[in-house]
């Protein structure tokens, strides 16, 4: 386990030229040229919530690695706009070393309780595979990246990948995409340890719809740890030292069950960082992502 110390600076914005509609707030994230695709129905509905953006690379040739971005928001507020904001030069670095970026929404908890965060992740997901050859994507090479509530939805869709959880997928769902690698910003592990565990309104009482405490059952299905095994792809995990929201002992506990299962992974605790912030787009932590990225994406 690393501690980085991160000093304070200006991020700097990234001009970006697209003919698309203003609606999206993060398009001047992206390099100038990056090919968008927005809103895309991913389970052939109405419901808002079920949309995704495809961000592709301007020079794109050929199939291109994928990295499938899941925001936060203690899985009931935000959208796939979300944590971007923050992470600008990350996102344009992802961009300018030839990958493709994948946002998606998913219902919050207060309008379904889970499993239907995963179910959504998991069609997502599905999609992109199913279309791949229409926007020039590698399925040999996706990746996940997930921020708070969805670090807990990245981790939990690369681990249970393998376990093939009937409940964890809808109808028509493709099973056959696999993970090359998760990157988990201070994601949530293990919903026991969570200090609200015994409320059945604290976000992850409302995950879950009952305090953790009273129905550890569900608790453990919605926990990432749960399915841990030797067969996982790795992961670069990342928490902040001082995160207020989700303790680092978190993050510490999945490094140490994918430890014990043998699974490559590194730990890295950002020292005075809070929940989020731009902290974690700091060039230490960013050219750490993208040596991970470029280790198991190229």
């Amino acid at each position: 386990m690393k501690k980085i110390g991160i000093p304070f600076f200006l991020l700097f914005t990234v001009a970006v030229i697209h003919s698309k509609a203003q609606s999206n707030p993060v398009l001047d994230i992206f390099p100038e040229g990056t090919i968008v695709h927005e809103n895309l129905a991913y389970h052939h509905d109405t419901l808002e919530k079920h949309l995704l953006d495809i961000y592709l690379p301007a020079d794109a040739k050929g199939e291109v690695p994928l990295v499938i971005f899941i925001h936060g928001g203690g899985w009931l507020s935000n959208d796939k706009y979300a944590d971007m904001g923050y992470m600008k030069k990350t996102v344009a670095e992802i961009l300018g070393h030839g990958y493709a970026l994948a946002s998606i929404d998913y219902r919050f908890s207060t309008q379904a309780v889970f499993p239907a965060q995963i179910q959504d992740c998991n069609r997502a997901v599905s999609f992109l595979y199913d279309h791949a050859d229409t926007y020039g994507l590698d399925i040999e090479r996706f990746a996940l990246m997930g921020f708070s509530a969805g670090g807990h939805l990245a981790s939990l869709v690369g681990l249970s990948e393998n376990n093939d959880v009937p409940g964890f997928y809808m109808s028509g769902t493709s099973k056959s995409f696999k993970f090359q690698a998760v990157v988990d910003f201070y994601g949530p592990a293990e919903l026991i340890l969570f200090p609200g565990a015994d409320d059945e309104k604290s976000p992850e009482g409302l995950l879950i719809g009952a305090a953790p405490l009273d129905r550890p059952d569900l608790a453990q299905a919605a926990s990432p740890v749960t399915y841990v095994d030797q067969d996982d792809p790795p992961f670069l995990i990342i928490h902040g030292e001082k995160d207020a929201l989700v303790s680092p002992k978190q993050s510490r506990l999945l490094s140490a069950w994918l430890s014990v299962a043998g699974v490559p992974n590194e730990l890295i605790i950002v020292k005075d960082a809070p929940h989020f912030g731009a902290m974690f787009d700091a060039d230490p932590i960013r050219e750490k992502v993208m040596h991970f990225l470029g280790e198991h994406l190229n």
